[in-house]
C-alpha cells in the first residue's frame, strides 16, 4: 500500500476522526520533525465557507503567537483536494479526558488551568480573535516541567472563531449557529456573528464550575433550551 503523505510528511498513524476530518501523527522526511496534520474531508474542502473557517485558524494563531496556544506552520492541499494544516505535535491529555478521569479537580490545579487558558485569551482578544467554541475538549494539557504544575495548558481549535479586520470587518459568518451550546453565552446562542470576547469569558467561567463541580451550571434537554 502506498504511504500516505501530506507534502514533505509522511503519515505515521490515525490519532483521530471527526465529522469535518481527521488528524494524523507525521513525520518529516528529511529533518525527521514529528507534527500533527488536521485534514478537512475532500467533499468539505470545495465547500467555499467551510474552507474558509478551516484556514481561519492558521492565520488566527499565527495573529497572536502565544505558548499557550498550538503552533501551525503550514497549509496545503493534498492531491485529492482535501485542505490541510500542519501543527505542533502535543503529548498529553485534553481537560475533558481528566475530567473523565478524575470527575473534578482540586482548587490549586483549577486555578492554574484557568490562568494559563485566561492567558492565552487575553492575547487573542488583545488582536481582535474571538474564539468562540472554548470548551475542556479543546484545550490540551502538556508536560512542561518549568512551570508551576509541570505541565501548560494548550488551547486548540480556532476553526470557529471570529477575526476582525484592520477597519472594523469580521471575518465570520453571521447568523451561522457555532460552538458547543453547554459553553455558550446567551448571546452567542442568539447571533454568532455578534459576539466578542465577552462569550470567551463566559465559557471559561462555564469550565472553571466544570472543574470545581464535576457538573455544568446548565443542564437542558434540548438544544435551544
Amino acid at each position: 500500500m502506498t504511504e500516505q503523505r501530506f507534502g514533505n510528511y509522511r503519515v505515521v498513524r490515525k490519532l483521530g476522526e471527526g465529522g469535518m476530518g481527521s488528524v494524523f501523527e507525521v513525520v518529516h522526511e528529511e529533518i525527521g520533525k514529528r507534527a500533527a496534520v488536521k485534514v478537512l474531508h475532500a467533499r468539505l474542502s470545495k465547500d467555499p465557507q467551510t474552507s474558509a473557517r478551516f484556514l481561519t485558524e492558521a492565520r488566527a494563531v499565527n495573529m497572536v503567537q502565544h505558548p499557550g496556544l498550538v503552533s501551525i506552520f503550514e497549509f496545503g492541499r493534498s492531491p485529492d483536494g482535501a485542505a490541510y494544516l500542519v501543527m505542533e505535535f502535543l503529548e498529553g491529555e485534553t481537560l475533558s479526558a481528566r475530567l473523565q478521569r478524575l470527575g473534578r479537580l482540586s482548587l490549586e490545579e483549577a486555578r492554574r488551568i484557568t490562568r494559563q487558558v485566561a492567558s492565552a485569551l487575553a492575547a487573542a482578544h488583545d488582536k481582535r480573535v474571538v474564539h468562540r467554541d472554548l470548551k475542556p475538549e479543546n484545550v490540551m494539557l502538556i508536560p512542561e516541567p518549568d512551570l508551576p504544575g509541570g505541565e501548560r495548558a494548550k488551547l486548540l481549535d480556532f476553526g470557529v472563531a471570529k477575526v476582525t479586520r484592520a477597519g472594523g470587518a469580521a471575518a465570520t459568518q453571521a447568523g451561522a449557529f457555532l460552538g458547543t451550546p453547554a459553553y455558550m453565552s446567551p448571546e452567542q446562542c442568539m447571533s454568532a456573528g455578534d459576539v466578542d470576547e465577552k462569550s470567551d469569558v463566559y465559557a471559561l467561567g462555564v469550565m472553571l464550575y466544570e472543574m470545581l463541580t464535576g457538573v455544568l451550571p446548565f443542564v437542558a434537554q434540548g438544544l435551544g433550551e
